[in-house]
């Protein structure tokens, strides 16, 4: 499979990581647009949220669990901070393989940017 995420988390390529489990790795996004801001990628190779099947469900769920962890340990749980997961090329996914966007330490405002 020729997956960026998925050479990172093979450890094929190198990446900023900054959590790690059984079940998804974080890492800093090379293209950061707030202070912080973190990819978090299950380690199962999902192409889109199209693709999430039932037995995905605990797993999409650890990815939340991991975002709302982070920006706890990171300090910003209680300022605010946003998760985004883009889906498909009009929605501006560029990597086929299901990441969650964890961004803090700024405001935010809609549209995101």
């Amino acid at each position: 499979m020729d997956c960026l995420f998925c050479k990172i988390i093979n450890h094929e390529i190198p990446g900023d990581i900054v959590f790690e489990d059984d079940e998804v790795l974080a890492f800093n996004d090379i293209n950061p647009q707030a202070p912080t801001h973190i990819l978090i990628v299950p380690k199962k190779h999902i192409a889109t949220l199209n693709d999430i099947v039932e037995g995905d469900l605990p797993l999409v769920g650890c990815l939340q669990h991991t975002a709302a962890r982070l920006a706890a340990e990171l300090g910003f749980a209680e300022e605010g901070y946003r998760v985004v997961m883009n889906c498909n090329e009009a929605a501006g996914q560029t990597v086929y393989h299901i990441h969650m966007h964890l961004m803090g330490g700024r405001r935010f405002t809609w549209p995101a940017g």
